[in-house]
């Protein structure tokens, strides 16, 4: 299957460079570019992207917000990819917050950025759990972890943590000795108690929580 990718960045040479990265492979296609955030949501109907690589801050319309509406407007929508100069740039915790699915660094080498893209495409998360950890410190613990910590079972606490570390479900299933498929499971009884949209938020949860502790 080909995954298709949405380029949203204010630099021509920028969408120039992951256009290239991005083409050259068999399995990856451009299906089109944006130059600001307030054409994206009309690109995503009209093309249906796979993936949306977002440049966070954009002239017009940021990429916090471009998240936000693909997600309240677009059934079935695509992943989101934010990207961003510096790794504790706090517009990566609001468009995480927002529903994003992980974030890459502009200075990202081209390996990293099409991982990246298949990653978020097969269903993981592209997080980074060093600068989410200190974004996360720079923000007051929420007072509600009780509330759903106690309907959560022991493996998805401990499915939850390694998550919050950065693991993908293969990597969960190893370290866990369990499989790949009873990892999705608990991923997804998880997501619904917490009643987050995807792991990025149930992340993010976890630790604004005081769930996992930043260190």
């Amino acid at each position: 299957m080909t995954i298709s990718v949405l380029l949203v960045d204010d630099e021509r040479l920028i969408r120039a460079g992951l256009a290239a990265i991005i083409g050259a492979e068999p399995d990856l296609t451009v299906a089109g570019e944006a130059d600001d955030g307030a054409e994206v949501l009309d690109a995503v109907r009209r093309l249906r992207p796979d993936v949306v690589l977002m440049d966070v801050r954009m002239p017009r319309l940021d990429g916090i917000e471009a998240t936000r509406r693909i997600l309240a407007a677009v059934p079935d929508p695509p992943k989101i990819i934010v990207v961003t100069t510096f790794e504790n740039d706090e517009y990566v915790y609001d468009a995480l917050k927002a529903g994003a699915d992980g974030f890459l660094l502009k200075r990202a080498r081209p390996d990293e950025i099409l991982q990246a893209v298949r990653m978020v495409a097969g269903g993981d998360t592209l997080l980074f759990p060093a600068a989410i950890r200190a974004l996360a410190a720079a923000h007051a613990p929420r007072a509600d972890a009780a509330d759903w910590h106690a309907r959560l079972t022991e493996r998805e606490a401990d499915v939850l943590r390694l998550m919050a570390r950065g693991r993908s479900n293969a990597e969960i299933a190893a370290e866990l000795f369990v499989s790949p498929q009873t990892v999705k499971t608990h991923v997804g009884n998880l997501l619904a108690k917490l009643q987050a949209r995807d792991r990025t938020q149930a992340v993010i949860l976890a630790y604004e929580t005081g769930f996992v502790v930043p260190r």
